[in-house]
């Protein structure tokens, strides 16, 4: 059996896209792998690489004193690790899981880990399937230092970036949830944008370019409204939020005038005028960061 300790083996857990691209680092780097995935025959090509293909989740789990467990949410991670006989195949060893859901969900599946003698952690992949393994790739972790510390060699292996967020265990995810909450109404955002434009014959090859330098504005934007936000102050000096109104007016204008769904840019104009109407009409548009916390406290 492999020791807590060793840092030579390695199990992973779920064989999607990036589950197997976890799989190919861990064996590139030279680790004793173990796979398994509750659909059969995704670890083929693992297999034909040098990994171990488990014929059972407790099997596989068994193999390793470290799983990594990356699949589609947590229930379907509580669906193979809360099983009797991988529940007790995993005392005294540890999981990192890697799969994205919520920091609620990452704190009750710490829990249980506890309850049943289980080391955790809990993790987040912030970047895409080509990034594994490379210089690129960026991971976040979160839960006890000294078992992070423990387990980096062998996480190392997936390359790129790892940043331990703090013992809290649900940090990882919430960080998670915050980042792609930019990325996906950001791209939400650039769709609606191509259907704008593409309904004024602009196509949407013509547009990138330009779009491209709106996302480098972003940048730092967002590091200088950091200090603001968590100050409080909100200045509106170079560009008040009544000015952001009246642009997502005519935004909505423009959309509703083509037939476009316009039903996004009326929250934000909505949030907008809120703000406004609160007697914040000067500050910057991330005064409604407040709203928005104002609307949960009084939920």
């Amino acid at each position: 059996m492999s020791s807590e300790t060793d840092q030579s083996s390695v199990t992973v857990l779920g064989l999607g896209p990036m589950g197997r691209a976890l799989a190919a680092s861990f064996l590139d780097a030279g680790l004793r792998t173990t796979v398994w995935n509750r659909t059969p025959g995704r670890d083929r090509e693992l297999v034909a690489r040098g990994a171990v293909g488990a014929g059972s989740a407790e099997e596989a789990v068994a193999a390793s004193g470290l799983t990594v467990v990356c699949v589609v949410n947590y229930d379907a991670a509580d669906a193979v690790l809360r099983r009797e006989a991988v529940t007790g195949a995993l005392k005294g060893r540890t999981v990192v899981n890697l799969t994205a859901d919520t920091p609620a969900r990452a704190r009750s599946t710490a829990a249980w880990a506890a309850e049943h003698g289980i080391r955790y952690l809990d993790g987040a992949i912030m970047t895409p399937t080509t990034t594994i393994g490379t210089p690129d790739a960026v991971f976040l972790h979160s839960g006890p230092e000294d078992l992070y510390r423990a387990h980096r060699p062998v996480l190392d292996a997936l390359g790129g970036t790892h940043t331990h967020l703090g013992e809290e265990i649900g940090r990882a995810a919430a960080y998670d949830i915050a980042l792609l909450d930019i990325f996906w109404t950001a791209m939400a955002g650039y769709a609606h944008a191509l259907a704008v434009a593409r309904a004024e014959g602009i196509t949407a090859r013509e547009l990138a370019p330009f779009a491209q330098g709106i996302g480098a504005i972003l940048a730092p934007v967002f590091g200088e409204d950091a200090a603001e936000v968590d100050a409080g102050t909100f200045s509106g000096e170079g560009n008040p939020i009544t000015s952001a109104a009246s642009s997502m007016a005519h935004i909505i204008e423009a959309s509703e005038a083509h037939g476009i769904d316009a039903g996004v840019m009326r929250a934000a104009e909505g949030l907008a005028r809120r703000t406004i109407g609160l007697g914040h009409g000067t500050d910057g548009f991330l005064r409604i960061t407040e709203l928005l916390g104002r609307d949960r406290k009084e939920g």
